[in-house]
């Protein structure tokens, strides 16, 4: 159950969106976009035989480059317009807006503090092109194509999973393997006593079980597949989600 301050943080940042942002509209021009990316690569990919295994070093990098982003970046304060804009939306406004204690959505006009807005795809579609052309040009086209798909297929993974951590529990969701991992996750990221330190994955935790970052011991199996169970978090992450909700508790009280 959230608290007044976030109640009033959510009633304030909802007065601020446009009543010309619509949410699905958001989310289907994104989908849209992406889908038709991967669509008009795989279209044009020919006699591609061993360079599928590129998927699996880009899949990586694309893990690694998810978990960099999201700690030195959204959790990160820099002197910059571009990316002080980033680390004011996610670390401000998002992490204001959801808390362990309310994770969900309530409406489609709520979109707007999920989802990234249309030109974060765009931008990560054009840092992908330069290493497409680079592995088009060194191995041949299909490479490239096969880079394209995915990157963009990654993303809308990334936006997929993120959204399925703040909707509302229901059975599917629950029992759903890899997906009920990554709410476990990103909620115990949304705890301000980890927020920027831990749980830096919204797809799959293998950059933060391999960076150490977790705030599970567990191996990496036990991390892809550990659901809603918190039978092995660690000592020191109990410790600081205990110390932060005591600070927060004295906080409201002071209110």
């Amino acid at each position: 159950m959230m608290d007044d301050r976030q109640r009033e943080f959510r009633h304030q940042y909802q007065a601020q969106i446009s009543p010309w942002y619509n949410g699905y509209v958001h989310v289907s021009v994104m989908y849209a976009v992406g889908l038709a990316v991967i669509g008009w690569c795989l279209l044009h990919l020919q006699s591609a035989t061993w360079e599928w295994l590129l998927v699996v070093p880009v899949f990586a990098v694309s893990n690694g480059f998810e978990w960099w982003i999201h700690k030195f970046v959204m959790h990160r304060l820099v002197d910059s317009y571009a990316l002080r804009a980033i680390y004011d939306r996610h670390t401000r406004q998002h992490h204001q807006y959801f808390t362990h204690q309310e994770m969900t959505v309530n409406s489609a006009r709520e979109f707007r503090i999920v989802f990234f807005p249309w030109r974060a795809l765009v931008t990560f579609m054009a840092l992908g092109v330069p290493f497409a052309l680079l592995l088009g040009w060194l191995i041949k086209p299909a490479a490239a194509y096969i880079l394209m798909v995915t990157i963009v297929g990654q993303y809308l993974i990334y936006e997929t999973f993120h959204y399925s951590c703040h909707v509302p529990e229901n059975r599917w969701l629950r029992h759903l393997p890899c997906v009920n991992t990554i709410r476990r996750h990103h909620a115990a990221h949304h705890h301000h006593g980890l927020m920027m330190e831990r749980n830096m994955n919204l797809t799959f935790p293998i950059a933060d079980w391999f960076m150490g970052t977790s705030d599970l011991n567990r191996s990496l199996l036990g991390h892809l597949f550990n659901g809603y169970s918190e039978r092995w978090i660690k000592p020191e992450c109990r410790s600081a989600r205990e110390r932060a909700s005591g600070e927060v508790e004295r906080a409201t009280a002071r209110d």
